[in-house]
């Protein structure tokens, strides 16, 4: 993304979504059971904030080479494979080493990790389309398969939402009258909620948000911010109310709708000027939050057998000053894990797309 499109303050959001996701999973390793006080017990919806940011920031990105013709769809799928892909085969691989070494060593080892009928999926990242029988290997890469149905469906948001880019309001509200069907529409039919569905449903649990992304996309860019202390207020508004329904336990499409409109007020004050969220130290842990998302499971993993193991604890969950450091080792984890794997594998693969569309006119000349 070049500078004109980065919003730093949303890249800052991605961070605080990643660690509500990591707050969620590592939390019964402090209890010892599966209990969790409100704001957490809803992290799961931090995947649902990666979502809308993600239709939002596409649109952003793509919007204007879709309006002139010149987005180039292999281009753009080659582009987001290389954002997602090579992390996710290394944290893969990475899983399975670890998991086999464990079995040698004796240490417990959860059969489905190790899941080879799974392995398909994972490879072609359609884990989250049903293609898998178990979650197997590392199960938070569900949402890069959602993610990854979202891109290659792309193109059919983008043109729902310029269809009514001169009414963007009426965009809005049909995303978030969408989102509201289908959570609730999702519940009666399944007996759970669609935000909790993982290797099964996770392709369609991504729809309502990445529109409802793109669909904000459209109202900021109709609608630009021309008052900092109204817009202000608007953030402030929005992200209070996302935090009180989530530590309230209010229904998941009240909570994400209030996302959205912390996503929207974000980016308005972007558009004023206003530091909030821009500071390059949050702006540096939004850029290492997928590393953070896609290790913060095997992680867990390592760290809860290795404690539980090194210090004898046989209650099932680690003390406070343990969980603090499995808490915190995780940023500097997924820094090395930026730094070495995800963005020179991102920056190889652009290397790759540059140098085939250099031979391309070499080739149609001769």
């Amino acid at each position: 993304m070049n500078d004109a499109a980065h919003i730093r303050s949303l890249t800052s959001l991605r961070f605080f979504a990643a660690l509500w996701v990591v707050l969620f999973h590592y939390f019964p390793l402090l209890t010892g059971d599966e209990a969790r006080p409100g704001l957490v017990a809803k992290g799961y919806l931090g995947v649902e904030l990666f979502f809308v940011l993600s239709g939002f920031i596409l649109c952003h990105v793509y919007r204007t080479g879709l309006e002139e013709g010149r987005f180039k769809y292999g281009a753009f799928l080659w582009a987001r494979l290389a954002r997602v892909y090579p992390l996710h085969i290394a944290t893969l691989v990475g899983l399975g080493a670890v998991a086999v070494a464990a079995g040698v060593a004796g240490f417990s080892v959860d059969p489905n990790i190790l899941s080879w009928a799974s392995l398909p999926a994972q490879l072609t990242l359609t884990q989250a389309w049903g293609f898998a029988p178990v979650a197997g290997w590392n199960h938070p890469s569900w949402s890069i398969s959602a993610e990854w149905f979202a891109y290659l469906t792309f193109p059919a948001f983008a043109w729902a939402v310029l269809k009514l880019k001169d009414r963007p309001l009426v965009a809005v509200g049909a995303a978030i009258a969408l989102l509201w069907a289908l959570y609730a529409g999702f519940q009666a039919a399944a007996g759970f909620p669609l935000t909790q569905a993982t290797i099964h449903w996770g392709a369609l649990r991504i729809v309502p948000c990445f529109f409802y992304g793109c669909a904000l996309h459209a109202l900021w860019r109709a609608r630009p911010a021309r008052n900092q202390g109204q817009t202000l207020a608007g953030a402030l508004i929005s992200g209070a109310a996302a935090l009180t329904f989530a530590a309230l336990g209010a229904p998941d499409a009240m909570i994400v709708t209030s996302l959205g409109g912390l996503i929207f007020f974000l980016a308005r004050l972007a558009q004023t000027g206003s530091p909030i969220l821009a500071q390059a130290p949050l702006v540096y842990l939004g850029e290492i939050s997928y590393s953070v998302y896609m290790i913060c499971v095997p992680w867990k993993i390592v760290f809860g057998n290795a404690a539980t193991r090194i210090f004898q604890l046989s209650h099932g969950h680690l003390t406070p000053a343990l969980w603090l450091v499995l808490l915190v080792g995780v940023v500097p984890l997924a820094a090395l894990s930026y730094h070495l794997i995800e963005k020179p594998a991102r920056a190889g693969m652009k290397l790759m797309a540059e140098a085939r569309a250099t031979r391309r006119p070499s080739a149609a000349h001769a």
